[in-house]
């Protein structure tokens, strides 16, 4: 298989160029030449564990990568840093199936990739006979930072500089960064957002005299961010493992279609879903589920995407984004590469473009007290505690079955821990814990959800801050060549 650019076809490259390269040259991302088609049926796939999946479903992809070099990054990634043997597991609460993602390293959802991606990324370095230094830069809204350091931390022949909204991540999700060991760690804070820190990026990748000064150096750049196909491949394998998982516990027959909420901020997550119908899972609808920032709700009922509006910071921020760069692949495979140049032309010159989308993707979202109102809600019938992201999600697909009355099996795809968002999470449940700090409520979250802390986080306010970068959001560029030249 090859992969091809969004904005070019004729920018081609195998799997594992692909994953070295991380974003084409032309700014625009890989997609696959043709869509793969699962090879074997639900039956013979339905009792595999869950690294057993993963070969089954990767291999469709990375088809550069041999069967031993395959299993071993799958293997190598998928083992006892999950809390669960079950690495995603599923559970059913009120009706509704819930994929829990967030039993890595870092309790959210970028583990399901970012616990691979060193490896398929060493692997192919080695493919393709790269001896320089590999550079991971990387923006985060909150958890693929974290998740990415912990992935690249001390990996030899590579160094890992991770750029976050200062005042856009929760406390836990700050201390997790800050407080990350490794001689090839990097950790700045900007005074910016997300969207802020994701554009400069990018447009170092696109930089041709920075890449060549730095080529000249010893160093390739390369991207942990979900633009990288080596992030988005890894998901696509958890959307077999949900609806597997459903038929197991008799919630629905091999071949039923299901439904599959997804929280969803930058679109990678969804992405990786819809790439797995295509691949033959069955599918009826996704539902797109966005917070107060709620670009991508607009885009699919309007058609039109514009992120000239006012950035809201919310409860859920890892959702706190006006720019969905995965996007870009989902115009590509419905419009082609040239509608997608122009498309993505208008989005750089005037912030907005307009295209319809018919793919049985619809679009919901819910305000900050709905998302409050829906961790309350389930708590309340069934004791189980959902993360302020999850519950964005929960509420989306409350106001869709109400709208449509589509009574099909659903999954929220659950993408963090609440202890991530103690704080929020707990005044959703009783605002008696609004003065509460956010770090000491965490006994107060074991108490309410009968879950204890995770040992990842366990006094996570007394670990020493190592990384105490801040800069401008125009200052990206300099900080980078500053930590490299």
């Amino acid at each position: 298989m090859k992969y091809i650019g969004t904005r070019n076809k004729e920018i081609t490259a195998t799997a594992s160029e692909a994953i070295l390269k991380g974003i084409c040259e032309d700014g625009g991302l890989f997609i696959p030449d043709e869509m793969p088609v699962m090879d074997k049926s639900l039956e013979e796939l339905v009792d595999l564990d869950y690294r057993e999946l993963a070969y089954e479903v990767m291999k469709l992809f990375l088809t550069d990568f041999t069967e031993e070099e395959l299993r071993y990054c799958i293997n190598s990634a998928y083992d006892e840093k999950f809390d669960d043997k079950g690495i995603a597991p599923l559970r059913v609460e009120n009706g509704v199936g819930i994929l829990e993602l967030f039993h890595g390293r870092t309790l959210a959802f970028k583990d399901m990739a970012l616990s691979i991606l060193p490896y398929l990324m060493k692997t192919s370095a080695a493919k393709n006979g790269l001896d320089k230094e590999i550079v991971i830069l990387t923006a985060t809204s909150g958890d693929t930072g974290k998740a990415a350091l912990e992935g690249f931390a001390n990996v030899p022949g590579t160094r890992i500089i991770v750029f976050f909204p200062e005042d856009g991540v929760s406390p836990v999700q700050k201390l997790q960064m800050v407080t990350q060991e490794g001689d090839n760690t990097c950790v700045c804070g900007i005074l910016g957002n997300f969207d802020d820190a994701q554009t400069a990026v990018k447009t170092i990748f696109t930089d041709k005299e920075l890449v060549r000064e730095l080529d000249e150096k010893g160093f390739n750049f390369s991207s942990a961010n979900s633009i990288n196909i080596g992030r988005l491949v890894p998901q696509i394998v958890y959307y077999f493992y949900a609806y597997l998982a459903m038929a197991k516990k008799g919630e629905i027959r091999l071949g039923d279609e299901i439904n599959f909420t997804v929280p969803t901020g930058n679109f990678g997550n969804i992405l990786a879903g819809y790439i797995a119908k295509k691949a033959g899972l069955p599918v009826k609808t996704f539902i797109c589920a966005s917070n107060e920032n709620k670009v991508l709700f607009d885009f699919f009922k309007t058609g039109v995407y514009d992120k000239n509006r006012e950035f809201v910071v919310t409860t859920s921020p890892s959702m706190d984004i006006l720019i969905s760069s995965n996007l870009e692949r989902l115009l590509c495979m419905v419009s082609g590469q040239e509608k997608t140049r122009a498309l993505m032309e208008s989005l750089s010159k005037e912030g907005k473009y307009t295209l319809e989308v018919n793919e049985n993707i619809v679009g919901e979202y819910a305000t900050e007290k709905e998302t409050a109102d829906a961790i309350k809600s389930l708590y309340e019938k069934t004791g189980y505690v959902l993360d302020t992201h999850t519950a964005v999600a929960y509420a989306a697909y409350e106001k869709y079955v109400a709208e449509s009355s589509d009574v099909t099996k659903n999954v929220i795809v659950s993408t963090a821990s609440p202890y991530k968002f103690t704080k929020d999470v707990l005044c959703s449940i009783d605002d008696k814990y609004k003065d509460g700090d956010p770090l000491k409520l965490m006994a107060e979250l074991e108490k309410v959800s009968k879950v204890a802390v995770p040992e990842v986080i366990r006094d996570i306010e007394t670990r020493p801050v190592l990384h105490k970068n801040v800069c401008e959001r125009d200052k990206i560029k300099e900080f980078v060549k500053g930590r490299l030249l």
